[in-house]
């Protein structure tokens, strides 16, 4: 029987056609690969079995979305939160395949829920260079009566080392100058004045606020249940990537990963 959706839920599914036309449109490698063999492909598989066949250094942004430490059914498949203990031994043992992947200069990017991600910095402690904690705002689900509602999410920000790629510019928030001030010759000093309005183009911080949408009404909304914004991995890459670099995600999930990537025209490679 097919899910009835309320009047403006925009959630993008596929009928049993669809899948059927589409799935050749990925890759199960079964001996060892190099980058044009997977570059802009889906890995179907096992990670764990996947993960060794692909070739080092071929990485320059690792986005990570990892299964999050949580009671939860999905579809027909239920499943239960681990000790921490158990989730951080979980976590360390897909981290550790992941780093000969990467190149030198490569920037990682590691997604996790307040339950989960001290975890997730203990172990990306472990292997790289952690540069910044980002807090995002979502908005998903109504609430409990009995305690606070969870609309953030943390996202860790880490290097393999001091040099990376970090293009301020591409990321920087315009906003609105309420007090502006010029130099002595009567020019804006700091910010511009574009159709009247007074605005400054500001660094952004680790807070992000402006990408909250409720997620039934994404336009590219899918069932996948945790499925990141559009908008959260463009800031992302434009951020941490140049045009052309390889924009690897292990738990590709819905695809965000490689839609945004190909979008901003950047390489892509993801297993699911």
């Amino acid at each position: 029987m097919k899910k009835k959706r309320a009047p403006y839920n925009r959630t993008i599914t596929l009928s049993a056609a669809e899948l059927e036309k589409f799935k050749h449109l990925h890759i199960t490698p079964s001996k060892n690969v190099n980058v044009d063999d997977i570059n802009n492909q889906i890995i179907k598989g096992d990670f764990f079995k996947v993960i060794d066949l692909l070739p080092d250094k071929f990485v320059d942004l690792l986005f990570i979305d990892p299964p999050y430490n949580l009671s939860k059914k999905f579809n027909d498949t239920k499943f239960k939160a681990m000790k921490l203990s158990e989730y951080e031994v979980y976590v360390d043992s897909w981290l550790s395949k992941l780093v000969r992947l990467l190149k030198p200069d490569a920037s990682i990017y590691i997604c996790g829920d307040w339950k989960s991600s001290n975890v997730l910095f203990t172990a990306a402690s472990k292997y790289f260079v952690v540069q910044n904690r980002i807090t995002w705002e979502r908005d998903k689900g109504r609430g409990s009566k009995n305690n606070w509602k969870n609309n953030t999410e943390d996202i860790w920000f880490c290097t393999m080392t001091d040099k990376y790629t970090f293009n301020l510019d591409d990321v920087k928030i315009k906003r609105k100058v309420l007090a502006p001030y010029k130099d002595e010759n009567g020019k804006p000093k700091d910010w511009e004045n574009s159709s009247g309005e007074n605005f400054r183009a500001t660094h952004p911080s680790n807070i992000w606020n402006d990408i909250t949408v409720p997620f039934w009404s994404m336009p590219e909304n899918t069932d996948h249940p945790t499925q990141k914004p559009e908008k959260l991995l463009a800031k992302i890459i434009l951020a941490s990537s140049k045009k052309g670099d390889m924009i690897f995600d292990p738990f590709l999930g819905s695809g965000t990963t490689a839609v945004a990537a190909k979008k901003l025209n950047r390489n892509f490679c993801g297993i699911e």
